[in-house]
């Protein structure tokens, strides 16, 4: 946890820096380069995700002094909750989150180098062992500050550039507009039914449905690697700043992320850059316009990207190993020494599993949406999981594994019945019926207040002026996006 030091800019930074990896960095700019500016919804609607994190979620937290989040099941609950979360969060972040940064970051290194992939995964994770193992959170948390920097420089730098050769040496606004002109559905914020993209992104309903928004606080509010950053903080108050902050920057993301994405298919046909078959390869493609100079640093700018998310997840991989697995299943009381060693254990045993499994994700087309409908499995049920353990004192131990299991059950057979139903409204659906069959179970059950249950009258949840503020400048931002591009 830092030892609970971490300062506001530190932890703003560190939250971006954790997610903004080779999923979005370059997964995400492929998308761009297929569907355009829609899918920059997941970018910009996070930011009210961590406003809403920031003001009901960190409150709770902080206040229970929570190291994990299958330690806060646990105290509310019993620990049958917390492991079977606990293995789930593993075998989540082993074989998709790691396994997904660490090929797609080789993929970035095998276009720019040559580098084999394979030995590109292996390069990456060493890089993040080599420090994550040694410093711990702070260690990552102090040096994503430098990586935020670099990575928005870095993306900046790949725009200007693409725009600048697009309008032929004649700027970047003359280039965007070129773009725009050529290219306007791209810009298109909400995707029309004839789009071919529409069942990934629905219309109107990525902004009104449950999906995207269930998606959102499953990862900004209760995803360990995310949340640790917060849960790192000195204060509350420094806390909430810091969470104001990313969700500041995250409006700058689709600028950074999906803008050179769309360049990039303005810049294959003009041939500016070689035919992209994968459109993974956009934004490894676009960076080969830099000069050699700035192409260095941008490069430096993304494998520091990819290494700070692998350091995080593999931080969270042994933190909820040794505090939520191994101290369940110890005989006797474990030494903080015997916790750390423990975890660094699990940390290189889930990098050399993530190695060994990375490259059979090469025949999937587009691993960012991938991700989305992987994961779309299972975030349903954890936030129903959640939500009733933090604001609903009737909720059981056997109402939650309810709301577990079906929602896995749920989930993989609609996918498997109605494969053309957008998993986004797929994600909606499991959602409400898992949470009714947790309010059924508790139902059952004597429907009375569990001795467990969080008291939430002793919670402030009160904000700052400062943050009331911020928080309508930027929900004024996106309502001025939306209007402008729909």
């Amino acid at each position: 946890m830092a030892g609970r030091s971490l300062p506001w800019w530190a932890i703003g930074a560190s939250l971006i820096a954790a997610n903004i990896s080779a999923e979005q960095i370059i997964g995400m700019s492929g998308q761009g380069f297929v569907v355009g500016m829609a899918i920059a919804v997941w970018e910009l609607t996070a930011a009210i995700a961590l406003i809403v994190m920031a003001k009901y979620f960190l409150p709770l937290f902080l206040e229970k002094k929570i190291y994990t989040m299958p330690q806060f099941l646990e105290q509310r609950f019993d620990k049958r909750v917390s492991l079977v979360l606990s293995f789930f969060w593993l075998t989540v972040y082993i074989f998709i989150n790691l396994t997904t940064v660490l090929w797609l970051g080789a993929l970035a290194i095998n276009t720019l180098t040559g580098l084999d992939p394979m030995y590109g995964s292996i390069l990456l994770a060493l890089f993040a062992l080599a420090y994550s193992l040694s410093g711990g959170l702070k260690a990552v948390a102090m040096t994503d500050i430098v990586q935020v920097v670099l990575l928005i420089f870095g993306g900046f730098a790949v725009l200007y550039i693409a725009l600048n050769q697009i309008s032929g040496s004649n700027g970047v606004f003359e280039g965007l507009g070129i773009v725009f002109n050529a290219m306007p559905e791209k810009f298109d914020m909400i995707l029309s039914p004839d789009n071919p993209s529409y069942i990934n992104l629905p219309g109107v309903w990525v902004l009104i449905g449950a999906g995207v928004w269930i998606g959102h606080f499953s990862y900004w509010g209760f995803n360990q690697y995310i949340t640790q950053r917060a849960l790192g903080a000195k204060s509350l108050q420094e806390a909430q700043k810091g969470v104001m902050f990313a969700a500041y920057l995250k409006l700058l993301m689709p600028i950074v992320i999906v803008l050179p994405g769309i360049c990039a298919a303005m810049a294959m046909e003009m041939e500016l850059i070689p035919s992209i078959t994968k459109s993974d390869q956009a934004y490894p493609s676009m960076m080969t316009l830099l000069p050699h100079g700035l192409l260095g640093l941008t490069f430096a700018a993304l494998i520091a990207a990819i290494v700070s998310s692998l350091a995080s997840m593999t931080n969270s991989i042994g933190t909820i190993f040794a505090m939520d697995v191994y101290r369940s299943f110890a005989t006797k009381e474990v030494s903080q020494a015997n916790l750390i060693k423990t975890g660094r254990m699990a940390v290189v045993g889930g990098l050399f599993i993530a190695v060994l499994v990375a490259p059979m994700l090469d025949s999937f087309d587009s691993l960012f949406q991938y991700i989305q409908e992987f994961t779309g499995l299972f975030t349903p049920g954890i936030l129903v999981i959640f939500l009733v353990a933090l604001f609903w004192k009737k909720a059981t131990t056997m109402s939650v594994l309810v709301a577990a299991i079906s929602s896995l059950v749920l989930s993989i057979s609609i996918s498997a019945l109605f494969p053309d139903f957008a998993y986004i409204h797929r994600m909606g659906v499991v959602f409400f019926l898992s949470g009714f069959g947790c309010y059924l179970t508790a139902l059952i059950q004597g429907y009375s207040n569990q001795p467990k249950a969080i008291d939430l009258e002793g919670i402030d949840f009160s904000t700052s002026q400062a943050f009331n503020i911020n928080a309508v400048i930027i929900s004024f931002i996106l309502a001025m996006i939306y209007i402008l591009l729909w």
